[in-house]
């Protein structure tokens, strides 16, 4: 038998929802980069991204948040990294890293024609060897661990209620 329980006081927790997107550098190296905001009002880039509404499905909020930042509209179905952040000088949060994958050629172009928005100065594109100068340290261990994670196919499937979220 399952009973569900409902709180009177729920607890305050950040769900952050950020995508790991990444291409080949145009110069025929065969590298590869990964898109990064540059927001006016932090310091270092990060992934696209963002926190979820309140009754918004997480990975939907992920997708919201990397096509206002970036123009792109990429299924997301698997989670690369969980990141706890516990309370300390921020509020709690939870940060899940979702794989958006490899784009093509026109997806990144599409990418460079993107007008973010006010509160995003730039979207940069930097390798892996320019990360950790690039980036706070948090984000730097996060994107390292979302980018191990995609190379060696160790991500989570997103399920919902027990069922893998469909594509699209």
């Amino acid at each position: 038998m399952s009973t569900t329980r409902i709180t009177t006081k729920p607890p305050t927790r950040r769900s952050g929802h950020h995508t790991l997107v990444l291409r080949e550098d145009p110069d025929g190296s065969h590298d590869l980069s990964v898109l990064l905001l540059e927001p006016i009002d932090t310091d270092g880039l990060t992934l696209p991204g963002g926190l979820a509404e309140q009754g918004e499905l997480l990975h939907l909020a992920a997708r919201r948040h990397l096509e206002t930042e970036t123009g792109l509209v990429l299924p997301l179905r698997t989670i690369l990294t969980i990141d706890y952040t516990p309370a300390a000088d921020t509020p709690e949060s939870l940060d899940l890293v979702y794989a958006g994958g490899m784009l093509t050629p026109r997806q990144a172009d599409n990418v460079r024609h993107h007008q973010p928005p006010q509160r995003i100065r730039t979207l940069h594109w930097i390798p892996r060897s320019g990360l950790r100068n690039a980036m706070t340290t948090d984000h730097h261990r996060r994107v390292e661990d979302a980018w191990d994670a995609w190379e060696h196919g160790t991500g989570l499937p997103l399920l919902i209620h027990g069922v893998p979220v469909p594509v699209g």
